[in-house]
This record gives structure tokens, sequence and C-alpha cells, in this order.
């Protein structure tokens, strides 16, 4: 191609695109005529003052106010990009980018692509993924409304560390840069806003390095009502973080459920219980809670087939507790465990019936029992179903399990 003109005013910035190419700034962009000029001008002036050897790729995603002739103009190379989405725009921009260094950021001069040369300095330390961290640098009175300041980037932050142990503290901040060798590995999938957030869970899970720089958010300069819908976002981010962690949605559920209702059970099973003088907890308490162990367990299942199918996609990057377990657990050995505990529960609801059926089919006094051993045959039902779907569930995704080799 040459070498392209920022613009044809005397002003113009110069990008080089002969040359080999170190670092990609890739800008997703759609309808943002009004800043995007401003955006890859500060990226070639961050490129020429710092000597680095760079590309602007400006992934459109369907402009209609001028924008792909504006990044055109000023020097950058555009992927036109049919699909819709803020992350099906970054990946297409980023599968065409040539460096090996990649720095991404929004069009809407909000970030400050001078900064470039410090994210590229980082990523030369041998860190993975930088991150840019506007609450450690400045947020500039316009910038970011107060719920997202003071709520909701806080509060996704803190649930990002605290399910996948990411340890950064601005989860959102839509500059960032990494190594191409890790943006391969990630297998990044996500089509939306989502993309942010799939690229630091999976970049947690493998233990990658991630550092993090203090960058300044200025007021947007694209002269419309932004993408982002607060609530709406909001809620596909918490979505899904719950859908890559099967532990807190299902697993940690479930075992408070089961152990709860087993501490009921055996509470209650010699008695009742008097709490107060005018309260008392009786079998109709019991009943409570052996719904709630089979709903435990019920859920853990659950949380079983999640997690097979996570390692089996490739979700679930660091599970090598859950592959060494896979090597452990066979089918006959949840066939087995199941089977006991169906079969001690079928004994003692068999051993009920008896003593029912000598009394004369009476009153029935022992409810208790009933309920006690009835859990139990229920539970081991439960298990045994639950072994032949996981069996099969790692069948059709090509993960065997027990004797068979983990792909």
């Amino acid at each position: 191609m040459g070498t392209i003109l920022a613009s044809e005013t005397p002003q113009a910035e110069r990008v080089d695109t002969t040359g080999p190419v170190e670092v990609s700034v890739v800008i997703p962009c759609l309808n943002e005529a009004n800043s995007l000029a401003l955006c890859v001008d500060k990226a070639a002036k961050a490129f020429r003052a710092s000597g680095l050897s760079g590309e602007v790729i400006v992934a459109d995603n369907g402009s209609t106010d001028g924008s792909i002739k504006i990044a055109e103009q000023h020097g950058a190379r555009v992927v036109r990009v049919p699909e819709r989405g803020y992350g099906a725009a970054l990946r297409a921009g980023i599968a065409a980018a040539r460096g090996q260094l990649i720095v991404m950021g929004d069009a809407d001069d909000s970030y400050d692509f001078t900064d470039v040369p410090r994210f590229v300095q980082k990523l030369r330390e041998g860190y993975d993924l930088v991150m840019g961290n506007r609450f450690r640098g400045e947020i500039k009175p316009g910038a970011m409304p107060r719920s997202h300041k003071y709520f909701g980037n806080p509060g996704l932050t803190a649930l990002v560390n605290t399910m996948f142990h990411a340890r950064i503290g601005d989860s959102y901040c839509g500059m960032r840069g990494f190594t191409r060798a890790l943006y391969d590995r990630l297998d990044v999938r996500s089509t939306g806003m989502e993309f942010a957030l799939e690229m630091i869970i999976k970049a947690a899970q493998i233990g990658a390095r991630i550092a993090e720089i203090p960058i300044i958010l200025w007021p947007d300069k694209r002269g419309r009502p932004p993408h982002l819908r607060s609530f709406r976002d909001g809620w596909r981010s918490l979505r899904f973080m719950l859908l890559y962690a099967p532990n807190w949605l299902f697993l940690y559920p479930g075992a408070m459920l089961a152990a709860f209702g087993l501490f009921v059970v055996f509470w209650l099973l010699p008695g009742p219980r008097q709490i107060s003088p005018r309260v008392t907890l009786d079998v109709h308490t019991m009943i409570f809670g052996v719904i709630f162990t089979l709903l435990g367990v019920q859920t853990l299942s659950i949380g079983a087939f999640a997690k097979l199918f996570g390692y089996a996609e490739r979700f679930d990057r660091g599970s090598v507790s859950l592959k060494r377990l896979l090597k452990r657990i066979t089918l006959e050995s949840g066939l087995l465990f199941g089977g006991a505990l169906f079969l001690t529960g079928f004994v003692g609801c068999a051993w009920i019936t008896w003593r029912w059926a000598a009394s004369g089919f009476g009153p029935l006094h022992e409810v208790r029992q009933v309920l006690f051993w009835s859990m139990w045959l229920f539970v081991g039902i439960q298990v045994i179903f639950a072994s032949f779907f996981l069996s099969m569930l790692g069948i059709s995704r090509g993960t065997y399990i027990g004797d068979y080799d983990l792909k």
C-alpha cells in the first residue's frame, strides 16, 4: 500500500504500512465520525514520537456516517465487519492485525492513544495483558456516569476478582494491550460487550501475567448517545460471569442447600425440637429438610454437568483439579455409590413397611424414619442417573472419563 497520508492538510500524520509491524492499534467503530480522526491521528503521532513500527486498524461495524472514509483518509486500514457487536468488531480487527503486540481502544476519543507506547513498554517487560486503570489514573468530570463510577464498574470488578482471582482494579476499561500469543491461546468467542470480560477471565484462568497502568478517561466526543445501556449490559456482564463460574452458580449454592437440609433432617430425626416456649419444630420442618437436601443434590449434579461441559468446550481453561478428578471417577464408581445409597434407602423403607404391615397397616407413627430412608433412596437415584448423563456428556464432547484419555 505504501505510505498513507493521515490527511491532505499540512498537519497530517504519516503511517508507514510497508515495513514490518510490531504494534497494531485496533479501534472498533460504529458511526464515530466526530471523533475517529482524533483517535487515528493520536495513534499515528504516538508511533512517530516513540519510533514504534505500527499500524492503525479500524474495525467498522456498519457505519453510515462517513466513518470509513475518514479512517482511510487519516491513514488507518479499515476492516469491514458485517456481524454486529463490539466483540465481533474487535475479533475481526485483531484477526487482521499484523503486529505481535496489540493495543485496543474505543473510537470516541475517551482514551488517549498517545498512551500506546506505555502499554507497549509493559508488554516488552514480559506481561501478557496490560490493562488501563481509570480509577488509579483520572476520570474527568462528565466522562463516566456516577452509577458506573461508584457502583457498576467497582461491583463488576469485585465479582471478577472474587470469582476468577484476576487481581485487577478496572475490569471494563476499554483500552488494553496484549500479545498476539496470549490472544491466540484465549480463544475469545464473545461478539458483544462481554468480549472485555471474557478476555480477562480466560487470561486469569491460564495464569497469564497481567499488569495495570493508570490512564485518564476523557469525556467522549462522539456527539451522540452511547451504545452502552447500563442495566442491560450490566445484567449481561453478570450473567456472563455466572455462566463462566459454575462453582459459584451451582456447586457452592448446591452444597449449602444439601448441607443445610441434612443438618435439619438429622437434627429432627430423634424427635421435635423446641426453639422457644411458643415455637416447636417437628416433622413438617423435617420435610423441608428433605426437600432442601434433594434440591441441593440436584443443583450439585447440574454443576457437575456444567463443569464437564465447560472443560470440554475450553470455557474453563485452568481445570487441572477437574482433569485429575475426571481421570479418577468412572461411570462404574458413580453407579456403585448411587447404588449403595439407593440400596440403603430401599432397605430402610422396606423395614418400615414390614413393621407397618405387621401392625395390620394401622396408623403410621414412624414418619420421621420414612422421610429419612426415602431421602437416601431418592438421592441414590439422582446419583445413578447423573453418573450416566455425565458419561454421555463426556462422550458427546470428546472428553472421556475414567479409563479413557482426556483430550
